[in-house]
């Protein structure tokens, strides 16, 4: 199997962030995560930031970029991103209430940003929820229609195999059918509890993890990042233990 890099997106210590973003970057280095990927830099400026994950050894997986700022940011996105030794900048999120002309008009954004930071060294990509499993766009599921209508260079795949299950998918297979175009991965575990979901440390719930985690190696993913949307113990522990459960099962970082 491939190593692969073990990174956790910053999203999950969002209230750590807000108190103290450079205490919270150092914890997550103590902790032994490899790569972190950001979702906002909390204020600090770049060359500084770049000194830090420096001096912690912490690597610049990329940073989740809102459509809002893409539109109207995109080049201090790629500069901040460029200036820390990030590569990836990633559209988390969609309103799951677009309509067909609106996610039309919404891929060819991304297929427009995907181009622009190719040209500038980097690379661009996006991120789905469980709502692109659960409608079409002619006759595809939206996920599969986003990509299949932008090309595979310009738009890559950061696959949360969490939601691809919420939304009634495999994951096994989802990995497959895009690998070569799937570098990173959303590491998350949950379990059905009522008509939600609750998220939950990894190991702890259905998330076929160990076969992700081969087919990820098998395909070619860079990176699996740790992501946990809400903690049921304070979020510092609960990544540490899905960090351990990693180890246990023998996820070595590249």
């Amino acid at each position: 199997m491939g190593k692969m890099g073990i990174a956790l997106q910053l999203y999950t210590l969002r209230g750590e962030a807000e108190a103290d973003f450079r205490g919270m970057l150092r914890k997550v280095a103590e902790l032994g995560f490899e790569g972190v990927e950001f979702a906002g830099y909390g204020g600090v400026p770049a060359e500084e930031m770049n000194a830090l994950l420096q001096e912690l050894g912490l690597r610049a997986v990329g940073g989740h970029v809102g459509l809002q700022r893409l539109q109207s940011g995109l080049q201090g996105e790629i500069d901040y991103l460029k200036a820390i030794g990030g590569k990836y900048i990633i559209c988390p999120y969609v309103s799951p209430d677009t309509n067909e002309e609106g996610w039309k008009s919404v891929i060819a954004e991304l297929q427009a940003y995907g181009e622009e930071v190719r040209r500038q060294g980097l690379a661009f990509g996006y991120h789905n929820h469980e709502f692109e499993f659960e409608a079409k766009l002619g006759p595809s599921l939206i996920f599969d229609a986003i990509f299949e209508s932008t090309s595979p260079e310009t738009l890559l795949v950061e696959m949360d195999v969490c939601w691809v299950m919420r939304g009634g998918q495999d994951p096994l297979a989802y990995i497959r059918k895009y690998a070569g175009r799937l570098p990173l991965i959303h590491l998350k575990d949950f379990k059905y509890e009522g008509d939600g979901v609750q998220t939950l440390e990894l190991g702890q719930g259905i998330v076929p993890l160990n076969d992700v985690i081969e087919a990820a190696s098998e395909t070619g993913v860079e990176w699996l990042i740790v992501e946990q949307d809400h903690c049921q113990n304070p979020p510092l522990v609960s990544v540490a233990n899905s960090l351990n459960w990693l180890k246990q099962h023998d996820v070595q970082q590249a």
